[in-house]
């Protein structure tokens, strides 16, 4: 095998690796918007900012 196919090929993987998780990520955070039960963040402007955040 040649050392540019390799790069390739890992380059090509990395992308993949994160594509994916992008669209979990993103598929989580639009889950947790429409939940109107779920904690809010402490960035909210009306949650105290000393609390818990809400994904730990």
């Amino acid at each position: 095998m040649d050392t540019g196919f390799i790069v390739i090929l890992l380059a090509l993987f990395t992308l993949l690796a994160f594509v994916v998780i992008a669209i979990v990520s993103k598929r989580k955070t639009e889950a947790r918007m429409e939940n109107d039960n779920a904690e809010k963040s402490t960035l909210a402007a009306d949650k105290p900012s000393d609390g818990k955040p809400a994904d730990v």
